[in-house]
C-alpha cells in the first residue's frame, strides 16, 4: 500500500477506487433486490395468519427512483426506504388473507436471478477495475 491510501481515513482510498457509476447502479439495484425479497419471505412467513394483505413493491419504480436520487446525491445506504404497497386484485381466503404461495415463489425465483446477474456485472466490472490497476502498475 503506497503513503497516500494509508493516510486516508477509514482508507478512504480503497472506496474511492471502486466508486464507479456501473458499481454503484449494482448496488442500487441489490438495494432494492434485497427490500423485495424481504417482503416476500414476510408475505411466505404470513401465508397462515388471518387477515393478513399481502406487500409488494413496484419493482421498475423503486429502482427509478433510487437511481434518480442517488444521480442527486440525496440517497444514502441508511435513507433508502422504498414505498411499500398492499397488492390488490389477489384471491382472498375466508380468513381474510391474500398470500398466494405460487405468486411469491415466482416472485422470489425472479429475484434469485436479477440478483445473481447482478452479482456477475459487479465482478465483471471488479474485474476491469483490477485489470486496470494491474495494467497501470506494469507501466510505471
Amino acid at each position: 500500500m503506497n503513503d497516500l491510501s494509508s493516510s486516508m481515513p477509514g482508507n478512504m482510498w480503497g472506496s474511492f477506487m471502486l466508486n464507479t457509476p456501473q458499481v454503484e447502479a449494482a448496488s442500487r439495484f441489490l438495494d432494492v433486490l434485497a427490500f423485495r425479497n424481504q417482503l416476500i419471505a414476510s408475505n411466505m412467513a404470513n401465508i397462515d395468519t388471518p387477515g393478513y394483505r399481502t406487500l409488494d413493491i413496484n419493482f421498475s419504480q423503486e429502482l427509478q427512483r433510487a437511481h434518480s436520487e442517488d444521480d442527486a446525491g440525496g440517497l444514502s445506504d441508511a435513507s433508502y426506504s422504498p414505498v411499500v404497497r398492499q397488492v390488490r386484485g389477489l384471491m382472498e381466503r375466508p380468513d381474510g388473507n391474500n398470500v398466494s404461495l405460487e405468486r411469491e415463489s415466482l416472485l422470489l425465483a425472479d429475484v434469485q436471478l436479477r440478483y445473481n446477474t447482478a452479482v456477475q456485472l459487479l465482478r465483471a466490472e471488479f474485474h476491469r477495475i483490477s485489470s486496470a490497476i494491474h495494467e497501470g502498475s506494469t507501466s510505471e
